[in-house]
């Protein structure tokens, strides 16, 4: 059993609008509300456009490279791929559980990219299994410092892009 377990996934037609959006706007990252002005749809901004504090938390760095069940050797480039923050207190509370981002009609949050689409990002969860607890708790959680310092974390060992939040969620003893 591989012990990399992805924070953060994407289902289908959010992998798509990512792409889409990185085709208008460049380079993208995301940022997990917390709350605020547009509640807790996460945002959607071109790389720098949102100031990453030395404790934002990465969730993961979502790989528009691949499709469906996809996996690649190689972690993706900068412009391949979207960072996704969390706020330390944010990440807290939510630690224990993966968040799948997902696309649904209706008004984009007023700060994020994907607004003038009809559509609006929206995160999904599932708590993890006892057994990816245990991994997790051997993945170093990187931050905004170690990210300005350079550091980003590995490849992705399982798929990021999911059909459904049931295949985000690893079968135990599979």
């Amino acid at each position: 059993m591989d012990v990399t377990v992805p924070r953060v996934v994407a289902l289908p037609a959010a992998a798509e609008l990512l792409d889409r959006l990185r085709d208008e706007h460049g380079p993208l990252m995301m940022h997990q509300s917390g709350g605020c002005c547009d509640g807790s749809s996460p945002m959607c901004y071109p790389q720098g456009e949102f100031l990453v504090g030395d404790r934002e938390v990465l969730l993961g760095v979502l790989d528009l490279r691949l499709f469906t069940g996809q996996v690649l050797p190689d972690a993706p480039s900068d412009p391949d791929g979207v960072p996704v923050w969390i706020s330390p207190q944010q990440f807290d509370v939510w630690q224990h559980t993966q968040l799948v981002l997902d696309v649904v009609p209706g008004r984009g949050a007023g700060f994020s990219v994907e607004g003038p689409h009809g559509v609006r990002f929206l995160t999904r969860s599932r708590v993890f299994n006892p057994a990816e607890l245990t991994a997790l708790e051997e993945q170093p959680v990187l931050t905004g410092a170690d990210w300005e310092a350079g550091a980003r974390p590995p490849a992705a060992t399982r798929p990021q892009v999911v059909t459904d939040v049931a295949d985000a969620c690893a079968i135990p003893g599979g």
